[in-house]
């Protein structure tokens, strides 16, 4: 037996018919109770048995009042701001990358000496500074002499530019 639609309370037939809120509805008449749009089944709010937009409408009509504080500032754990240590500005979510136990942007995470963009780790660190492995970290702390610790590495007091080496 078809049901009654609660809306315009004629007869639901099963080519036009959307349930929602534990009822059938037809289609077009599955619509906002504030706005007139149109509503999905299971794509809305429900208050007192009628259908609502999430957004504005029931959120406008039932959801809390009062007035809006400042807005909240991106922090850690800690409560200290997301800082990057390369550029000294926040790092948000959407943009970080960790590295050294520290947040940073993408493009910040680069080489002290080089400035090669780095992967978080695939580097060497030194007093918290990010280096290449090689050649940079190497050339800079590495052991003095033929080996740099991989077979067949050999240190020369210029780097790869042709730059003389501390």
């Amino acid at each position: 037996m078809a049901s009654k639609c609660p809306k315009c309370d004629k007869t639901v037939y099963f080519a036009e018919k959307v349930s929602s809120l534990g009822k059938d509805w037809h289609k077009f008449c599955l619509k906002c109770e504030r706005c007139n749009k149109t509503l999905t089944p299971g794509g809305h709010a429900e208050h007192h048995g009628k259908p609502f937009c999430h957004k504005p409408c029931y959120a406008t009509l039932f959801g809390p009042k009062g007035e809006l504080g400042p807005p909240p500032h991106v922090t850690t754990f800690t409560g200290e701001p997301n800082m990057c240590p390369r550029c000294n500005k926040r790092v948000y979510f959407a943009e970080k990358v960790t590295s050294l136990g520290k947040d940073w942007h993408r493009p910040c995470l680069r080489c002290e000496r080089c400035g090669k963009t780095l992967t978080p780790g695939g580097h060497a660190e030194h007093d918290g500074q990010p280096y290449c492995h090689k050649p940079c970290y190497g050339i800079l702390f590495g052991p003095k002499g033929v080996n740099t610790g991989a077979v067949g590495s050999y240190i020369y007091d210029r780097d790869p530019e042709g730059k003389v080496q501390p």
